[in-house]
Protein backbone atom coordinates (compact mmCIF):
# COMPACT_ATOMS: atom_id res chain seq x y z
CA UNK A 1 0.00 0.00 0.00
CA UNK A 2 1.22 3.89 -0.64
CA UNK A 3 2.74 5.28 2.23
CA UNK A 4 1.44 8.66 0.45
CA UNK A 5 -2.20 7.46 0.54
CA UNK A 6 -2.15 6.36 4.04
CA UNK A 7 -0.66 9.43 5.71
CA UNK A 8 -2.94 11.13 3.27
CA UNK A 9 -6.19 9.15 5.17
CA UNK A 10 -4.58 10.19 8.36
CA UNK A 11 -4.40 13.45 8.01
CA UNK A 12 -8.15 14.03 6.24
CA UNK A 13 -9.57 12.26 9.18
CA UNK A 14 -7.12 13.49 11.97
CA UNK A 15 -5.91 10.22 12.43
CA UNK A 16 -2.30 10.51 14.94
CA UNK A 17 -0.05 8.25 15.18
CA UNK A 18 2.78 6.08 13.46
CA UNK A 19 2.69 2.27 15.04
CA UNK A 20 3.26 -0.67 12.43
CA UNK A 21 -0.58 -1.93 14.19
CA UNK A 22 -2.18 1.74 13.37
CA UNK A 23 -0.70 1.54 10.08
CA UNK A 24 -1.48 -1.91 8.99
CA UNK A 25 -5.13 -0.98 10.00
CA UNK A 26 -5.55 1.84 8.10
CA UNK A 27 -3.84 0.65 4.87
CA UNK A 28 -6.11 -2.46 5.71
CA UNK A 29 -9.44 -0.54 5.39
CA UNK A 30 -7.70 1.49 2.15
CA UNK A 31 -7.49 -1.84 0.64
CA UNK A 32 -10.92 -2.52 1.32
CA UNK A 33 -12.64 0.29 0.93
CA UNK A 34 -13.35 -0.08 -3.41
CA UNK A 35 -14.48 -3.79 -2.31
CA UNK A 36 -17.94 -3.87 -1.80
CA UNK A 37 -17.87 -6.30 1.50
CA UNK A 38 -19.20 -6.10 4.79
CA UNK A 39 -15.99 -5.18 7.54
CA UNK A 40 -16.10 -5.87 11.39
CA UNK A 41 -13.85 -3.79 13.20
CA UNK A 42 -12.56 -5.09 16.43
CA UNK A 43 -10.63 -3.20 19.08
CA UNK A 44 -11.05 -1.58 22.72
CA UNK A 45 -13.50 0.88 23.49
CA UNK A 46 -11.86 4.30 23.39
CA UNK A 47 -8.99 2.88 20.96
CA UNK A 48 -10.70 4.76 17.98
CA UNK A 49 -12.39 2.16 16.11
CA UNK A 50 -15.41 5.06 14.91
CA UNK A 51 -12.31 6.44 12.21
CA UNK A 52 -12.38 3.34 9.82
CA UNK A 53 -16.04 3.06 8.96
CA UNK A 54 -15.38 6.94 7.60
CA UNK A 55 -12.15 5.31 5.97
CA UNK A 56 -13.98 2.83 4.19
CA UNK A 57 -16.91 5.09 3.32
CA UNK A 58 -15.33 8.07 1.85
CA UNK A 59 -12.54 5.54 0.23
CA UNK A 60 -15.46 3.67 -1.65
CA UNK A 61 -17.95 4.57 -4.88
CA UNK A 62 -20.44 5.21 -2.15
CA UNK A 63 -18.79 7.97 -1.04
CA UNK A 64 -21.29 10.15 -2.31
CA UNK A 65 -24.34 8.39 -0.40
CA UNK A 66 -25.16 8.72 2.80
CA UNK A 67 -23.15 7.60 5.65
CA UNK A 68 -25.29 6.61 8.97
CA UNK A 69 -23.37 5.62 11.81
CA UNK A 70 -25.98 3.66 14.82
CA UNK A 71 -24.88 2.53 18.78
CA UNK A 72 -26.24 -0.31 19.08
CA UNK A 73 -25.68 -0.05 22.64
CA UNK A 74 -27.51 3.14 22.84
CA UNK A 75 -30.99 1.93 21.81
CA UNK A 76 -33.72 0.14 24.06
CA UNK A 77 -34.02 -3.50 23.10
CA UNK A 78 -37.81 -2.65 22.72
CA UNK A 79 -37.16 0.03 20.06
CA UNK A 80 -34.24 -1.08 17.91
CA UNK A 81 -36.14 -2.54 15.40
CA UNK A 82 -38.30 0.35 14.47
CA UNK A 83 -35.05 2.48 14.79
CA UNK A 84 -33.39 0.07 12.29
CA UNK A 85 -35.87 -0.88 9.76
CA UNK A 86 -38.72 1.76 10.15
CA UNK A 87 -42.48 0.83 11.25
CA UNK A 88 -45.88 1.25 9.96
CA UNK A 89 -48.47 3.82 11.67
CA UNK A 90 -49.75 1.57 14.76
CA UNK A 91 -47.30 -0.76 14.27
CA UNK A 92 -47.11 -0.13 18.16
CA UNK A 93 -48.61 2.42 21.15
CA UNK A 94 -46.70 5.62 20.18
CA UNK A 95 -46.33 4.71 16.42
CA UNK A 96 -48.70 7.90 15.56
CA UNK A 97 -47.38 7.73 12.15
CA UNK A 98 -45.18 5.90 9.40
CA UNK A 99 -40.87 6.24 9.90
CA UNK A 100 -38.19 5.24 7.96
CA UNK A 101 -35.67 3.23 9.41
CA UNK A 102 -31.63 3.88 9.22
CA UNK A 103 -31.52 1.06 6.68
CA UNK A 104 -34.16 2.40 4.41
CA UNK A 105 -32.61 6.27 4.69
CA UNK A 106 -29.15 5.21 3.92
CA UNK A 107 -29.80 3.08 0.63
CA UNK A 108 -26.72 3.35 -1.64
CA UNK A 109 -24.87 4.27 1.11
CA UNK A 110 -22.57 3.14 4.44
CA UNK A 111 -24.30 1.95 7.49
CA UNK A 112 -21.78 1.78 10.78
CA UNK A 113 -23.28 -0.48 13.47
CA UNK A 114 -21.50 0.38 16.62
CA UNK A 115 -21.29 -2.11 19.44
CA UNK A 116 -23.12 -4.59 17.38
CA UNK A 117 -22.68 -7.47 19.94
CA UNK A 118 -25.34 -5.82 21.77
CA UNK A 119 -28.31 -6.84 19.14
CA UNK A 120 -30.77 -8.35 20.52
CA UNK A 121 -31.51 -11.76 19.12
CA UNK A 122 -34.21 -11.07 17.07
CA UNK A 123 -33.09 -8.06 15.49
CA UNK A 124 -29.72 -9.96 14.76
CA UNK A 125 -32.25 -12.19 12.27
CA UNK A 126 -33.55 -9.55 10.64
CA UNK A 127 -30.33 -8.28 9.71
CA UNK A 128 -28.83 -11.41 8.47
CA UNK A 129 -31.57 -11.17 6.15
CA UNK A 130 -30.25 -7.71 4.67
CA UNK A 131 -26.84 -8.81 4.45
CA UNK A 132 -28.07 -11.99 2.71
CA UNK A 133 -30.86 -10.51 0.08
CA UNK A 134 -30.63 -6.75 0.86
CA UNK A 135 -34.08 -7.36 1.86
CA UNK A 136 -36.24 -6.07 5.42
CA UNK A 137 -39.72 -5.51 6.18
CA UNK A 138 -40.82 -2.45 9.02
CA UNK A 139 -42.21 -3.04 11.77
CA UNK A 140 -46.07 -3.81 11.28
CA UNK A 141 -45.85 -4.39 7.90
CA UNK A 142 -46.11 -7.49 5.79
CA UNK A 143 -44.33 -5.72 2.62
CA UNK A 144 -40.94 -6.56 1.41
CA UNK A 145 -38.40 -3.56 0.83
CA UNK A 146 -35.35 -3.54 -1.01
CA UNK A 147 -32.16 -1.77 0.21
CA UNK A 148 -28.10 -1.32 -1.43
CA UNK A 149 -26.06 -0.95 1.69
CA UNK A 150 -22.75 -1.20 2.62
CA UNK A 151 -23.11 -2.56 6.68
CA UNK A 152 -19.52 -1.84 8.46
CA UNK A 153 -19.75 -3.21 11.92
CA UNK A 154 -17.59 -2.46 15.42
CA UNK A 155 -17.64 -4.22 18.64
CA UNK A 156 -14.71 -4.32 21.42
CA UNK A 157 -16.34 -7.61 22.36
CA UNK A 158 -14.86 -11.09 21.90
CA UNK A 159 -17.05 -12.58 19.07
CA UNK A 160 -16.26 -15.72 19.69
CA UNK A 161 -16.72 -16.21 23.25
CA UNK A 162 -20.14 -14.12 22.24
CA UNK A 163 -21.06 -17.16 19.74
CA UNK A 164 -19.91 -19.34 22.13
CA UNK A 165 -22.02 -18.34 24.94
CA UNK A 166 -25.03 -18.20 22.35
CA UNK A 167 -25.47 -14.06 22.19
CA UNK A 168 -24.31 -13.98 19.01
CA UNK A 169 -25.51 -15.60 16.26
CA UNK A 170 -23.16 -17.56 14.44
CA UNK A 171 -24.06 -17.33 10.93
CA UNK A 172 -24.17 -13.63 11.38
CA UNK A 173 -20.67 -13.24 12.92
CA UNK A 174 -19.40 -15.11 9.75
CA UNK A 175 -21.26 -12.44 7.27
CA UNK A 176 -20.34 -9.60 9.32
CA UNK A 177 -16.50 -10.32 9.68
CA UNK A 178 -15.75 -10.94 5.87
CA UNK A 179 -12.87 -8.89 6.60
CA UNK A 180 -11.97 -8.18 10.25
CA UNK A 181 -9.80 -4.91 10.94
CA UNK A 182 -8.21 -5.16 14.56
CA UNK A 183 -7.52 -1.93 16.37
CA UNK A 184 -4.55 -1.70 18.53
CA UNK A 185 -4.93 -0.72 22.08
CA UNK A 186 -3.20 2.64 22.66
CA UNK A 187 -0.65 0.80 25.68
CA UNK A 188 0.55 -1.07 22.41
CA UNK A 189 1.13 1.97 20.12
CA UNK A 190 3.94 3.14 21.71
CA UNK A 191 5.67 6.43 21.31
CA UNK A 192 1.47 7.80 19.96
CA UNK A 193 0.38 8.18 23.06
CA UNK A 194 2.98 11.46 23.48
CA UNK A 195 1.72 12.70 19.92
CA UNK A 196 -1.80 12.07 21.36
CA UNK A 197 -0.76 14.08 24.22
CA UNK A 198 0.37 17.08 22.50
CA UNK A 199 -2.15 16.84 19.96
CA UNK A 200 -4.94 17.05 22.60
CA UNK A 201 -3.07 19.56 24.88
CA UNK A 202 -2.65 22.34 22.08
CA UNK A 203 -6.32 21.71 20.42
CA UNK A 204 -7.78 22.28 24.06
CA UNK A 205 -5.37 25.55 24.23
CA UNK A 206 -6.26 27.06 20.88
CA UNK A 207 -10.07 26.43 21.58
CA UNK A 208 -10.02 28.12 24.86
CA UNK A 209 -7.11 30.29 23.95
CA UNK A 210 -4.70 29.20 27.24
CA UNK A 211 -1.54 28.51 27.22
CA UNK A 212 -0.54 24.67 26.94
CA UNK A 213 0.49 22.75 29.66
CA UNK A 214 3.98 20.48 28.74
CA UNK A 215 5.45 17.31 29.61
CA UNK A 216 8.53 16.71 31.61
CA UNK A 217 10.38 13.59 30.91
CA UNK A 218 9.23 12.43 34.18
CA UNK A 219 5.78 12.49 33.14
CA UNK A 220 7.06 11.65 29.24
CA UNK A 221 8.05 8.02 30.89
CA UNK A 222 4.91 7.59 32.56
CA UNK A 223 2.61 8.25 29.90
CA UNK A 224 4.09 5.43 28.14
CA UNK A 225 4.07 3.07 31.15
CA UNK A 226 0.58 3.90 32.11
CA UNK A 227 -1.52 1.19 31.06
CA UNK A 228 -4.48 3.80 29.94
CA UNK A 229 -7.35 0.82 29.66
CA UNK A 230 -10.00 3.83 29.01
CA UNK A 231 -7.16 4.02 25.67
CA UNK A 232 -7.56 7.27 23.65
CA UNK A 233 -10.61 8.44 24.93
CA UNK A 234 -8.72 8.71 28.65
CA UNK A 235 -5.74 9.75 27.38
CA UNK A 236 -8.18 13.30 26.17
CA UNK A 237 -10.35 13.39 28.89
CA UNK A 238 -6.38 12.92 31.31
CA UNK A 239 -4.83 15.97 28.80
CA UNK A 240 -8.36 18.04 29.24
CA UNK A 241 -7.90 17.76 32.64
CA UNK A 242 -4.42 18.84 33.26
CA UNK A 243 -5.23 21.81 30.86
CA UNK A 244 -7.69 23.06 33.42
CA UNK A 245 -5.65 23.43 36.20
CA UNK A 246 -1.90 23.16 34.62
CA UNK A 247 -2.16 25.80 32.00
CA UNK A 248 1.03 26.96 30.79
CA UNK A 249 3.48 24.48 33.34
CA UNK A 250 5.13 21.85 32.78
CA UNK A 251 3.67 18.60 34.21
CA UNK A 252 5.83 16.66 36.43
CA UNK A 253 5.63 12.71 37.04
CA UNK A 254 3.85 13.49 40.65
CA UNK A 255 1.55 16.39 38.99
CA UNK A 256 0.75 13.25 36.21
CA UNK A 257 -0.21 10.96 38.92
CA UNK A 258 -2.69 12.85 40.30
CA UNK A 259 -4.95 12.74 37.32
CA UNK A 260 -4.38 9.18 36.77
CA UNK A 261 -6.64 6.27 38.19
CA UNK A 262 -3.95 4.52 40.34
CA UNK A 263 -6.32 1.35 40.45
CA UNK A 264 -5.17 1.04 36.48
CA UNK A 265 -1.50 0.79 37.67
CA UNK A 266 1.67 1.09 35.67
CA UNK A 267 2.01 -0.89 32.08
CA UNK A 268 5.30 -1.68 30.50
CA UNK A 269 4.60 -1.72 27.18
CA UNK A 270 5.17 -3.71 23.73
CA UNK A 271 7.90 -2.20 22.37
CA UNK A 272 6.66 -0.74 18.86
CA UNK A 273 8.01 -3.29 15.76
CA UNK A 274 7.82 -6.15 18.50
CA UNK A 275 6.63 -9.90 16.63
CA UNK A 276 3.02 -9.37 16.27
CA UNK A 277 3.06 -13.00 17.99
CA UNK A 278 4.19 -11.69 21.16
CA UNK A 279 1.83 -8.58 21.32
CA UNK A 280 -1.14 -10.94 20.68
CA UNK A 281 -0.05 -12.66 23.83
CA UNK A 282 0.40 -9.73 25.91
CA UNK A 283 -3.58 -9.09 24.96
CA UNK A 284 -4.78 -12.34 25.50
CA UNK A 285 -3.20 -12.32 29.08
CA UNK A 286 -4.82 -9.21 29.76
CA UNK A 287 -8.08 -10.66 28.92
CA UNK A 288 -10.96 -9.35 26.53
CA UNK A 289 -14.05 -6.79 27.48
CA UNK A 290 -16.37 -7.79 29.18
CA UNK A 291 -18.98 -6.42 31.65
CA UNK A 292 -16.65 -7.50 34.27
CA UNK A 293 -14.37 -5.12 32.95
CA UNK A 294 -17.29 -2.45 33.16
CA UNK A 295 -17.52 -3.05 37.13
CA UNK A 296 -14.44 -2.92 37.90
CA UNK A 297 -14.65 0.34 36.22
CA UNK A 298 -17.57 1.20 38.81
CA UNK A 299 -15.55 -0.22 42.01
CA UNK A 300 -12.56 2.26 40.64
CA UNK A 301 -14.96 5.25 40.78
CA UNK A 302 -16.00 4.05 44.23
CA UNK A 303 -12.45 3.59 45.61
CA UNK A 304 -11.17 7.15 44.31
CA UNK A 305 -14.46 8.90 45.92
CA UNK A 306 -13.14 6.87 48.85
CA UNK A 307 -9.59 8.03 48.94
CA UNK A 308 -10.84 12.09 48.08
CA UNK A 309 -13.19 11.99 51.15
CA UNK A 310 -10.61 10.51 53.24
CA UNK A 311 -8.60 13.05 52.62
CA UNK A 312 -11.24 15.53 52.82
CA UNK A 313 -11.28 14.10 56.10
CA UNK A 314 -7.85 14.52 57.55
CA UNK A 315 -8.05 17.88 56.22
CA UNK A 316 -11.15 18.92 58.28
CA UNK A 317 -9.63 17.14 61.23
CA UNK A 318 -6.54 19.23 60.78
CA UNK A 319 -8.16 22.54 60.52
CA UNK A 320 -11.25 22.15 62.74
CA UNK A 321 -10.50 19.62 65.56
CA UNK A 322 -13.38 17.78 67.24
CA UNK A 323 -13.78 17.83 70.91
CA UNK A 324 -12.84 14.63 72.04
CA UNK A 325 -16.26 13.83 73.62
CA UNK A 326 -17.52 14.39 70.47
CA UNK A 327 -16.46 12.54 67.00
CA UNK A 328 -16.15 14.61 63.99
CA UNK A 329 -19.34 14.63 62.14
CA UNK A 330 -19.43 13.81 58.36
CA UNK A 331 -22.02 14.04 55.89
CA UNK A 332 -23.33 10.97 55.43
CA UNK A 333 -24.36 12.06 52.05
CA UNK A 334 -21.10 12.51 51.16
CA UNK A 335 -20.01 8.99 52.59
CA UNK A 336 -19.58 5.90 50.04
CA UNK A 337 -19.83 3.02 51.72
CA UNK A 338 -17.97 0.19 51.57
CA UNK A 339 -16.14 -2.11 52.97
CA UNK A 340 -12.67 -0.67 53.31
CA UNK A 341 -9.42 -3.36 52.40
CA UNK A 342 -6.74 -3.43 54.79
CA UNK A 343 -4.35 -1.36 52.88
CA UNK A 344 -6.69 1.42 53.28
CA UNK A 345 -7.39 0.97 57.26
CA UNK A 346 -3.30 1.35 57.30
CA UNK A 347 -3.29 3.93 55.43
CA UNK A 348 -5.91 6.18 56.83
CA UNK A 349 -4.56 5.40 60.32
CA UNK A 350 -6.21 3.76 63.46
CA UNK A 351 -9.75 2.55 62.70
CA UNK A 352 -10.80 2.90 65.97
CA UNK A 353 -10.92 6.57 65.34
CA UNK A 354 -12.44 6.19 61.90
CA UNK A 355 -16.85 5.80 61.64
CA UNK A 356 -17.24 2.29 60.84
CA UNK A 357 -18.84 1.82 57.38
CA UNK A 358 -21.61 -0.03 56.45
CA UNK A 359 -20.91 -3.70 55.22
CA UNK A 360 -22.18 -3.53 51.20
CA UNK A 361 -22.43 -6.27 48.73
CA UNK A 362 -20.76 -5.67 45.35
CA UNK A 363 -24.36 -5.28 44.13
CA UNK A 364 -25.64 -2.99 46.58
CA UNK A 365 -22.69 -0.72 46.40
CA UNK A 366 -23.02 -0.53 42.63
CA UNK A 367 -26.40 0.29 42.79
CA UNK A 368 -25.47 3.03 45.09
CA UNK A 369 -22.81 4.74 42.63
CA UNK A 370 -25.06 4.23 39.86
CA UNK A 371 -27.79 5.88 41.79
CA UNK A 372 -25.56 8.76 42.92
CA UNK A 373 -24.72 9.36 39.14
CA UNK A 374 -28.16 9.43 38.12
CA UNK A 375 -29.11 11.94 40.77
CA UNK A 376 -25.95 14.39 39.42
CA UNK A 377 -26.80 14.24 36.39
CA UNK A 378 -30.33 15.17 36.79
CA UNK A 379 -31.78 11.77 35.69
CA UNK A 380 -29.77 11.76 32.21
CA UNK A 381 -29.08 8.51 31.45
CA UNK A 382 -26.52 10.00 28.39
CA UNK A 383 -24.56 11.49 30.73
CA UNK A 384 -24.62 8.99 33.65
CA UNK A 385 -23.45 6.47 31.35
CA UNK A 386 -20.39 8.71 30.62
CA UNK A 387 -19.23 9.44 33.86
CA UNK A 388 -19.68 5.97 34.72
CA UNK A 389 -17.34 4.99 31.17
CA UNK A 390 -20.32 2.08 30.70
CA UNK A 391 -22.21 2.06 27.42
CA UNK A 392 -25.91 3.36 27.63
CA UNK A 393 -27.42 -0.18 26.69
CA UNK A 394 -25.34 -1.48 29.93
CA UNK A 395 -26.82 1.29 32.11
CA UNK A 396 -30.10 0.97 30.66
CA UNK A 397 -29.75 -2.82 31.81
CA UNK A 398 -28.77 -1.96 35.12
CA UNK A 399 -31.44 0.62 35.84
CA UNK A 400 -33.41 -1.91 35.39
CA UNK A 401 -31.82 -5.07 37.59
CA UNK A 402 -31.46 -2.22 40.51
CA UNK A 403 -35.11 -0.82 40.10
CA UNK A 404 -33.99 2.74 39.49
CA UNK A 405 -36.42 3.77 36.61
Amino acid sequence: MDQEKIQQAKSRLGIVGNSPELTQAVARALRVAPIDLSVLVTGESGSGKEFFPKIIHNYSPRKHAKYIAVNCGAIPEGTIDSELFGHEKGAFTGAVASRKGYFEEADGGTIFLDEVAELPLTTQARLLRVLESGEFMKVGSSQVQKTNIRVVAATNEDMRRAVAERRFREDLYYRLSTVQIAVPPLRDRGTDILLLARKFATDFADRYRTAPVEFSEGAREALLRYRWPGNVRQLKNVVEQMSVFEAGNSVSREMLETYLPQSAGSYAPVPVGAPRGEQREEREERGSHSYASEREMLLNLILRLQREIEELRAEMREHHPAPKSEPLAIPQTALVKYRPAVSDLRAGGDPEERPAPETMTLEQTERETIRQSLERNQGRRKATAAELNISERTLYRKIKEYGLE
